[in-house]
């Protein structure tokens, strides 16, 4: 409903800038001047005015009446300060300060000032941003950029105007370009924020060196990818590594593979190195959307064309082959050695007929998703004819085309007609095979941004207050590490299944204990103090007599008080070893990363957990297709079905344990690490044989309330808290609950079934359904800043064989999104129609209120056609403030303070 609270930043009606003595400009700072330059070197569509704080041409009667949106600032010394006061009594809404090498101490005055001015504040230590469509270049990067739909947005200076330049030599133009650095006030997610909501801005490239905030990093960072293709680049990939680590777990992760997890759960793509940023920006540059991984090869040369088949497989896509139908129709119109094999040989003498005809049959393939054109000099061809018929072909396709134009001084013209027809054009094979990559790359992690884990109602509850009592015992004793009994207790508690263990505090109840359990059995070390047990020879295995247990017990305490004189020793465990000879072993674990917080690792398992470096790590909170597909990335998944003779291991059954981890992870924010290793899986289930947790003080929310829930997880769970079931009026009851992206068809059939009038009044449009990305939009929220209740009800229906099966029915949805400033929420609401006059209205409303006040939000508000008089009288008994929209009178303003 408002402007975002950044569009007086990056859209400015009006402009004051504080460079210094207009009189003497040979004092001022070399930011002023550049930024001087730029403002003065084409017309600002806006009002912009000059003035100095200290000169005698600007008097207190001059600051008084003057008024802005944005206050540019390149001063130095105190008179940054002074100039961030003054606009703060100019009523600017921001400010940007250019001034560089300023400190964290002196960073902070800064923002101290213009927090209590009201301000919105880049800086300082920044380098500026531009508008290209609005031909503002408020920065020191020298040339403005010349329009276009990509932003770029890097925390490096230097990168970005070597962004800049190589961007006016390719024709790729930008929507915004922001530079920022360390201490700047607003960064990379406020930033995010403001481009995910930008119309001219469709999409984004990042350079960024840290994250201060994680959490807030990604709920803007999943925001942006939902709305528009983004692409990472990230410097420091290196990880010196944990030192500390007590577990597997954590010594094995480092931060890079972290973040390459976050990046993939925020539905973003992350590129290597800067040619790589570069490929990306000229397909983004070209509007290309994501779509699947099948990449179809068009070439004259057979040469490049297998080069380019062979990257191909390399980065994990996949070679588009025309179906056999789209063979028969093509072969007429090609030469007669072309080949269609794999790839769409043309041959030497291709002409551009003929690289028409094959590009138009490959777009119109189902069984291909992109198509690659390369073309390799010939005698008797002109690089310019063919890279003209791509010209025209493109303007049909509805795929993504790229191109591949080789050599140098002779493709040269052809080139140039690629790039002004927006086609991305790359000098080798492997580069444009690449490029196209990270396209599917934003496809494939698409999918895993739509996965919002469901709650796990369908499971046995977890003793989660047990669980409680454990790490509150442990930590009391001012202990941080679980022995392998309490752990075990943590496990089951999540309904995990474990090997049965015992503790035995002498040689004589360890053979006591074994005796009963039944052989072989296996005794382990009990020590808070000792890492990893197989380090001191604190595990033996297969033990077969009562006689051989007492002997190990007594031989194992011996050995570990040699080797480890200052460790605590409860006694012994002994657990019955693991049936399943074939069973295969895995490890599970938890790590805790700074800055994302709580990580999932999974991977082959056993004494060699670190040798094997097998390990795929994803961030909680996880649903069913979440761990599947962390299952699949690990190496060991390649031995979990049918494997030198052993039958497949129940995939459920281990999915189950993930989920479980997941559960306890959300659960417990004193977990800080945890080895569940090994897990013997089969066809029978899983059981977990051994396990470590480290746990430590709980982190507190930040702003102390509910809102602030699950601080150690970087994207929030789905919040079960909100259920609630209401009885319903006439009879019956119904489940008011948070959306999932199940609800997506509830919610198109409550669209179907409710009155024009009535989808008018919610959408202010006469569509008759959701179109499928506004579905998505709608069912696929983040948690963090927005809120979806679904009223649902139980029907019995018949299905296709004419059973009684029971299902929901979405029959009513309240809404409220975050507005910018962060304190206040716009709501929209729809009811059946069948089921007006029920009350399901008033209560969808107070449960939305419910939680936005929970949330640490203080107004709610709406637009309300003024012709919708059944709403408007709702929203009067709830105690709504209704008043005229100045914007648009067919609306009413309906306000709420919360």
């Amino acid at each position: 409903m408002d402007q975002h609270y950044l569009t007086p930043l990056f859209a400015p009606r009006s402009i004051i800038a504080f460079v210094g003595d207009p009189e003497a400009p040979d004092s001022w700072t070399e930011h002023a001047r550049s930024v001087h330059a730029a403002l003065t070197a084409e017309p600002f569509k806006g009002e912009l005015k000059f003035m100095d704080i200290r000169g005698s041409a600007t008097t207190l009667a001059d600051l008084a009446q003057a008024r802005a949106d944005l206050a540019i600032i390149a001063l130095s010394g105190p008179d940054l300060a002074a100039a961030l006061e003054v606009a703060g009594r100019m009523r600017c809404r921001a400010a940007m300060v250019l001034t560089g090498g300023l400190d964290a101490a002196a960073a902070a005055e800064l923002h101290r000032i213009a927090r209590r001015e009201r301000i919105r504040l880049l800086g300082p230590n920044c380098l500026g941003f531009m508008r290209p469509h609005h031909k503002l270049n408020a920065s020191a990067l020298g040339l403005p950029a010349r329009p276009g739909p990509l932003a770029l947005v890097s925390q490096s200076g230097s990168l970005t105007a070597s962004m800049l330049d190589w961007a006016d030599r390719n024709g790729v133009g930008f929507s915004t370009v922001v530079s920022l650095g360390p201490h700047t006030s607003l960064g990379i997610a406020e930033v995010l924020d403001f481009l995910a909501n930008d119309a001219q801005t469709h999409s984004i490239v990042v350079y960024l060196e840290g994250i201060a905030d994680a959490r807030r990093f990604m709920s803007a960072l999943r925001s942006a990818a939902n709305a528009k293709p983004v692409i990472v680049l990230k410097s420091g990939r290196k990880h010196a590594g944990n030192l500390a680590a007590q577990t597997h777990s954590s010594s094995i992760v480092g931060s890079d593979e972290v973040f390459d997890a976050a990046l993939r759960r925020a539905g973003a793509v992350r590129v290597r190195s800067f040619v790589e940023l570069f490929s990306a920006s000229k397909c983004l540059a070209s509007r290309y959307r994501p779509v699947g991984k099948r990449l179809s090869i068009v070439t004259n040369g057979g040469g490049p064309g297998v080069l380019a088949a062979d990257w191909i497989g390399e980065i994990g896509l996949e070679l588009g082959r025309l179906s056999n139908a789209s063979k028969a129709a093509l072969a007429p119109q090609l030469l007669p050695g072309a080949s269609l094999t794999d790839l769409i040989d043309l041959g030497e003498g291709a002409s551009p007929a003929h690289f028409h005809a094959a590009l138009q049959a490959a777009d119109k393939d189902r069984d291909i998703d992109g198509v690659l054109a390369i073309f390799s000099p010939k005698a008797g061809t002109h690089p310019e004819d063919i890279a003209k018929a791509l010209v025209d072909i493109k303007r049909q396709m509805a795929k993504p085309l790229l191109a591949c134009w080789m050599g140098d001084a002779s493709v040269g013209q052809a080139r140039e007609l690629l790039g002004t027809a927006a086609i991305p054009s790359f000098r080798t094979p492997e580069a444009a095979v690449g490029a196209f990559g990270n396209i599917a790359s934003f496809y494939q992690n698409q999918m895993l941004l739509q996965q919002t884990p469901a709650p796990l109602s369908s499971l046995a509850k977890p003793d989660i207050e047990g669980a409680r009592l454990v790490i509150e015992s442990v930590l009391a004793e001012r202990r941080k590490v679980l022995t392998e009994m309490e752990s075990k207790t943590l496990l089951s508690a999540f309904h995990i299944g474990v090997t049965e263990t015992v503790l035995a505090r002498s040689a004589h109840e360890a053979m006591m204990i074994a005796t009963q359990m039944g052989f072989p059995v296996a005794l382990k070390i009990d020590s808070p103090d000792i890492t990893h047990k197989s380090d001191v020879h604190g595990v033996a295995l297969g033990i077969m007599t009562a006689t051989a247990a007492r002997d190990a017990y007594n031989d194992m305490v011996e050995r570990v008080r040699r080797l480890e004189p200052n460790a605590r020793i409860n006694g012994v465990t002994v657990q019955k070893m693991a049936r399943a000879r074939r069973g295969r072993e895995i490890h599970i674990g938890l790590m805790t990363d700074e800055p994302f917080g709580r990580v999932i690792v999974f991977g082959g398992g056993g004494t060699m957990v670190e040798l094997i470096n097998d390990r795929a790590m994803e961030l909680p909170p996880l649903n069913r297709f979440l761990a599947r597909r962390l299952i699949e990335r690990s190496r060991v998944a390649e031995t979990l079905g049918e494997w030198h003779g052993a039958e497949a291991v129940d995939l459920d059954a281990l999915e189950q344990v993930l989920l479980r981890v997941s559960e306890m992870v959300c659960a417990l924010p004193q977990l800080r690490e945890m080895d569940i290793n090994p897990i013997i899986v089969d066809a029978s289930g899983a059981v977990a044989v051994d396990a470590r947790i480290v746990i430590d003080s709980a982190p507190q929310p930040a702003g102390g309330g509910r809102g602030s829930d699950y601080p150690h997880l970087c994207i929030s769970p789905y919040p079960a808290r909100y259920e609630q079931v209401w009885p319903l009026r006439g009879g019956g009851e119904y489940l008011v609950r948070p959306i999932r992206p199940d609800d997506a068809q509830k919610l198109q059939d409550l669209v179907h079934s409710v009155s024009p009038e009535s989808r008018y009044f919610r959408f202010v449009s006469s569509m008759t359904e959701l179109p499928p990305s506004m579905l998505a939009r709608l069912t696929m929220i983040d948690y963090d800043r927005e809120m979806a209740l679904v009223a649902v009800v139980k029907t019995r229906n018949a299905n296709e064989d004419g059973d009684m099966v029971e299902t929901e029915r979405v029959i009513g949805v309240s809404r409220y999104i975050t507005n910018p400033d962060q304190s206040s929420c716009e709501f929209s609401l729809l009811v059946a129609d069948d089921l007006a006059g029920k009350g399901i209205g008033s209560r969808m409303m107070e449960s939305i209120m419910e939680v936005a006040r929970d949330k640490g939000l203080t107004e709610i508000d709406g637009l309300v056609l003024a012709n919708n008089p059944n709403m408007l009288k709702l929203m009067r008994s709830l105690g709504f403030t209704v008043k005229s929209f100045e914007e648009d009178p067919d609306f009413k303003l309906v306000t709420h303070a919360l």
